[in-house]
């Protein structure tokens, strides 16, 4: 049996590299496909990244000209940081830089939220930069009332329209810092990142957005995609004076978080899996390992750090929230896979052991030999080994192990099963004693065709007829397996022969027995679907 779930989850893990998810736990790929709730970030999976400025606004700065060439002594060209080059792009004259030069240079993280640099002028005059939040960069300059008001009356309008802001500051010598202005940038959603999220919905997956912006801009920015106005500030969770209860129903709750810091997203992961969801959390910073690793699938982004790369169960080599989804598709295929092969294995165990039991002490014979346990062992190898590529349907809802239902299904078709071999062992017993010579041959060839007709039923929840049909290779493994056990049993290799007539009769009996068994199947399965709202299997 592990052998064969271990070849399903890599043949599994090549089909998740085709739509650019590379795994790098195997046993993830259980716990994608019944992942419920995805926390995924804004920037770079449900925008484009593509930052551009938009609208400025000058305080201390005497012009607009002004204003960007601070922002952009503020920046850094090579390190990749898609708002250091929105801000770069957007600076008309680009030799109006040339009389300064950037001494020092600490990038953006997620916990100062600015950057600064150390900038020396043509005079040999050194003086320092930063841009960054906001709110951190008013706070850096000890804004008066007004200002503060005029402030934030910009970033709530600028937010209103989906637009983010960024403070603007400087400071000379010995002098405090002074607060230049504000720049508006903004970060279109992706095309597909709408029709996406209502296919997810279909799926029975929640995205939650998570951002570090302003919960104004959360909230254009979730109206524009279609996941809700329930926008919630990581400080109104956090804050430390709400109640457990409390916050844990605000991030039950909510479509989203803004103004979110690293932290809070392990806070939010363990909460959201302490009321029995499977969490996905998508992430790309050193800061984001602690929750990709808490999250039952941590996702590293494309352009995530080493460490983040090292936590997640996945890593994605494109970009968008589409890459996400089809990776889950992908994962609940697998998962199908297996439950079929799963409950194939305890039913044909259950069929196999029991028989031969019941055979020896009821008429003290043995009714295989040893080759043919062998035989039977090597033949079944070739169609199961083919599960691994067969077509399954996906699931509307994440689907989990319930070892109820497992055993309850396989233990039904393992007494079906049961039945329909021991009926033909009596039969063949009291009607046809002619044939006992020959009994050995007639089981091995008995239960080599319903063993391998049974993989029909178990492969689907459905009626083995309808859709979606096998692959091509389990179709033609377990046709060649026939044919093969079929030449053996009429040519006598291995065994004593027996006629093409009774080879047919045996076929004719099973092709009966897996018509009924499939449709008791379909039946049970449909009653086990209304008692769950999730497809807990």
């Amino acid at each position: 049996m592990p052998a064969v779930l271990s070849v399903t989850l890599a043949m599994g893990a090549l089909d998740l590299a085709r739509v650019k998810a590379l795994v790098t736990k195997l046993q993830s790929i259980e716990e994608m496909a019944g992942v419920d709730v995805l926390c995924s970030d804004k920037t770079g999976t449900l925008t484009e990244n593509k930052i551009k400025v938009g609208e400025t606004f000058t305080f201390k700065a005497h012009n607009n000209s002004e204003l960007l060439i601070t922002a952009a002594l503020a920046s850094d060209n090579d390190n990749g940081d898609t708002i250091d080059l929105a801000v770069l792009s957007a600076l008309q004259d680009k030799n109006a830089m040339q009389d300064n030069q950037q001494l020092e240079f600490t990038p953006f993280d997620p916990i100062s939220k600015r950057t600064e640099a150390t900038i020396q002028d043509v005079s040999g005059n050194r003086f320092k930069v930063s841009k960054g939040a906001p709110q951190v960069i008013m706070e850096m300059c000890k804004l008066d009332k007004k200002e503060s008001t005029r402030v934030n009356q910009i970033i709530e309008n600028q937010a209103s329209k989906g637009y983010r802001t960024l403070g603007v500051a400087k400071k000379s010598g010995d002098d405090n810092w002074q607060f230049m202005g504000i720049l508006s940038l903004y970060d279109p959603p992706r095309e597909d990142s709408k029709a996406t999220i209502t296919a997810a919905e279909r799926y029975g997956l929640r995205v939650k957005m998570i951002t570090g912006d302003h919960i104004a801009i959360a909230k254009q920015i979730a109206a524009q995609l279609g996941l809700g106005t329930n926008i919630v500030s990581a400080d109104e969770i956090f804050n430390g004076s709400s109640d457990t209860e409390t916050s844990m129903q605000k991030i039950e709750k909510a479509d989203g978080f803004a103004q979110v810091f690293p932290e809070h997203k392990y806070e939010i992961v363990k909460a959201l899996q302490s009321m029995g969801h499977y969490v996905a959390m998508t992430g790309d910073g050193v800061n984001d390992a602690p929750a990709l690793k808490q999250a039952d699938v941590g996702i590293a982004v494309p352009g995530a750090t080493n460490a983040a790369r090292a936590a997640a169960a996945l890593v994605l080599t494109g970009h968008g929230l589409s890459t996400i989804v089809k990776a889950i598709e992908k994962a609940r295929h697998i998962f199908q896979r297996m439950l079929s092969y799963v409950i194939y294995r305890i039913t044909m165990t259950l069929d196999i052991m029991v028989f031969v039991v019941l055979a020896m002490i009821i008429f003290n014979m043995f009714p295989l030999t040893a080759k043919m346990i062998v035989l039977l062992a090597l033949m079944d190898d070739i169609p199961i080994m083919a599960i691994a590529t067969d077509h399954t349907y996906i699931s509307s809802k994440p689907v989990r192990w319930k070892m109820k239902k497992v055993l309850t299904s396989s233990g039904m078709l393992g007494m079906l099963a049961l039945i329909e071999t021991f009926g033909l062992f009596l039969l063949i017993h009291y009607k046809a004693p002619g044939l006992l010579d020959n009994i050995q041959t007639i089981m091995f060839l008995q239960l080599i065709a319903s063993g391998h007709l049974m993989l029909f039923v178990t492969r689907t929840e459905k009626f083995f007829w309808q859709k979606p049909y096998p692959s091509r290779l389990l179709f033609l493994a377990i046709i060649i397996t026939q044919i093969l056990a079929a030449i053996m049993a009429g040519l006598g290799l291995l065994m004593s022969a027996i006629s093409w007539n009774v080879i047919a009769l045996i076929w004719g009996y099973n092709v009966i027995w897996v018509l009924g068994i499939g449709i008791i199947n379909g039946l049970v399965n449909k009653h086990w679907k209304s008692q769950y709202n999730i497809e807990q299997v």
